[in-house]
């Protein structure tokens, strides 16, 4: 179903948009449908007994040896990633000296620590996604910054703002107590430690915790498999880069066509004897562009262009309006499209109603390109049908690549399309999809992290506050907290990065810097008040819960509508209390209304004491 429009020139009424809204919201429909299951986010398996390999850490190159530590420090900060490093940054330029940073890698980085695949790369461009540019004073060699540049720069960070110093790697956090008589959290880890901290800040991360898909005879395989988050050279041989000569013998299963496997399919392809890629659902896939930085455009930017520049693709990925768009890529095309939608016609309708309505057309027009790319690229029909996403963009995140697409053209690479049920099995010599066995000698596991679970799953720990009463038991009906930050009964802790009650923007470090300087404003406050516990008040946090409950039927049908994913609770956005949602006013509007309550200066909803 190619557009008329396929360069995403802007079509000015939807009487020639080339295509019909209608039936392209009945196979939207059934596309989803085919996807839907009962078991939703239970279909994943944890990384834990006999799977727990798939969460050794591959790259420390010598163990830390050191004794168990005791001692007191201001703020620890558990999480070396950007949530971890934007706190710590934070903290130090509110003055604070003691901090230490918990992390379970070798070095800071987070995502990118772990995340060292062939081709691993930002898909946000780099002068909006890598936080701190101006501070640090760097500017990324190109347009999208692969893993290896983001990891140093994560460690330059970490050196710019002296985190390195009394920071903890190759630890794990398994228990976080308060303490009433001391009003101190006690850190216990997996290193025998029992160190005490006034505040407390979990940047634990929200795609951090590897996720197995649930199945059949996974166990019973007799050939090598790892997940891409541990990306295994040893085996595949060559680097980030590419050239995996390892594999040019090899017979390999990629599972999963998500963000991952749509940068690493482009060099398993390149170097292995053949290439097996087991799509349930494809992604969008859409014009990268990568190029090296102008020099002489980076040389004119006025200080504040940072901010100025996160700021206004925030605003546009939001559904916002911007007099001009400073990035310019297919992140904020669809705002442009409606945009063109509204000035063309000679007396808009910008109603409530209306503007859904506009917004829907411009998503599927964007779209309609998005499958016209697939059709022109990819040589084989069938499989370039295949290769189209039938959903609306924000759906699923969506995907640039320039070298994805084309792979299927090479002989070696067969993409196998499960129409939606995904693989049925695996065997002692391969994998198992619409009743054909595929024999491999490797199976790479492209299949993200876990996101629905149990915060505290995903954190790999429990945090138990006042009497004993832990986290997950406080949120067993639901979060409860205010600003996604603060919960009662856990005085002087930060939740950073929860992904839930908070404000959900497509540029996640964005959202990081946001709540780090929050967090670093109350802690200066408490410091400089000599303020022991701060701590939100009941009624703080039943309002905020009251708000998001109240905001989140805003985007109720648009996520019932998605194909499953985990943006929309694997289908089953019902099934996840809308007390977990974001706030539904996005967030823009979160931002400000976290900036307005730092002016106001009343520690509004927090009791300090």
């Amino acid at each position: 179903m190619a557009a008329s429009n396929p360069t995403g020139t802007a079509i000015t009424s939807a009487r020639n948009l080339g295509f019909d809204p209608d039936a392209l919201r009945e196979k939207y429909r059934i596309e989803r449908d085919k996807r839907l299951r009962e078991d939703g986010n239970d279909q994943y398996l944890e990384v834990s007994g006999d799977f727990s390999r798939y969460i050794d850490d591959p790259y420390i190159e010598e163990k830390i040896e050191r004794e168990p530590l005791f001692d007191e420090v201001e703020v620890v900060v558990i999480g070396g990633g950007f949530g971890g490093l934007l706190a710590g940054a934070r903290l130090r330029d509110a003055g604070v000296q003691s901090i230490r940073v918990i992390e379970k890698g070798g070095d800071f980085g987070g995502t990118w620590y772990w995340n060292r695949y062939p081709g691993a790369a930002c898909d946000i461009e780099s002068y909006v996604y890598l936080p701190l540019l101006e501070e640090v004073g760097y500017m990324p060699k190109r347009k999208y910054a692969d893993g290896k540049e983001i990891l140093w720069y994560s460690q330059e960070i970490a050196r710019k703002y002296d985190l390195y110093k009394d920071a903890c790697f190759q630890t794990e956090v398994t228990a976080l107590r308060w303490d009433e008589p001391s009003e101190r959290w006690i850190i216990e880890t997996n290193r025998g430690d029992a160190m005490r901290a006034r505040f407390v800040a979990m940047s634990n991360g929200p795609l951090n915790r590897p996720k197995l898909p649930g199945i059949p005879g996974m166990e019973t395989y007799k050939g090598h498999t790892f997940h891409t988050s541990r990306w295994d050279y040893e085996y595949t041989g060559g680097s980030a880069e590419g050239g995996l000569i390892g594999l040019q013998d090899k017979r390999v299963a990629i599972i999963g066509t998500g963000a991952t496997a749509v940068q690493c399919v482009p060099h398993v392809g390149a170097s292995a004897k053949q290439l097996y890629v087991f799509q349930r659902t494809p992604s969008s896939i859409d014009v990268r562009a990568d190029r090296p930085t102008d020099t002489e455009w980076a040389e004119s930017l006025e200080p504040g262009w940072h901010q100025r520049r996160m700021d206004n693709f925030n605003v546009l990925t939001s559904g916002g309006v911007e007099e001009e768009d400073l990035v310019q890529d297919g992140w904020t095309e669809i705002i442009r499209n409606l945009l063109f939608l509204v000035r063309n016609e000679d007396e808009p309708d910008l109603s409530p109603d209306a503007l859904l309505k506009k917004v829907e057309l411009a998503d599927f027009q964007k779209m309609e390109q998005i499958r016209a790319r697939a059709e022109a690229l990819v040589e084989d029909p069938e499989t370039a049908e295949s290769l189209k996403p039938f959903y609306r963009q924000f759906c699923k995140r969506p995907c640039f690549h320039d070298d994805y697409l084309p792979t299927f053209n090479r002989p070696n690479v067969t993409l196998v399309d499960t129409q939606g049920r995904g693989v049925e099995r695996i065997t002692e010599k391969g994998v198992v999809a619409n009743g054909k066995e595929y024999e491999v000698d490797c199976i790479i596991f492209g299949t993200g992290f876990e996101v629905g679970t149990a915060y505290s799953r995903r954190c790999g720990y429990e945090t138990y506050g006042r009497d004993g009463v832990s986290l997950s038991e406080k949120w067993q009906d639901g979060m409860r907290t205010l600003h996604g930050m603060h919960a009662h009964g856990f005085p002087n802790c930060f939740i950073m990065g929860s992904m839930g009650q908070s404000g959900f923007t497509a540029n996640y470090p964005h959202a990081l810097n946001e709540q780090s300087k929050h967090i670093a404003y109350i802690v200066d406050q408490c410091l400089q008040g000599n303020q022991h516990l701060v701590e939100a008040t009941e009624e703080a946090e039943s309002e905020w819960v009251d708000a998001i409950v109240q905001y989140a039927r805003l985007n109720e049908k648009f996520l019932a509508d998605c194909t499953p994913g985990y943006y929309n609770n694997e289908g089953k956005p019902q099934d996840r209390s809308m007390q977990n949602a974001n706030y539904g006013l996005g967030p823009v509007a979160f931002y400000k209304l976290l900036e307005d309550w730092r002016e106001e200066g009343q520690m509004r909803g927090l009791k300090v004491s």
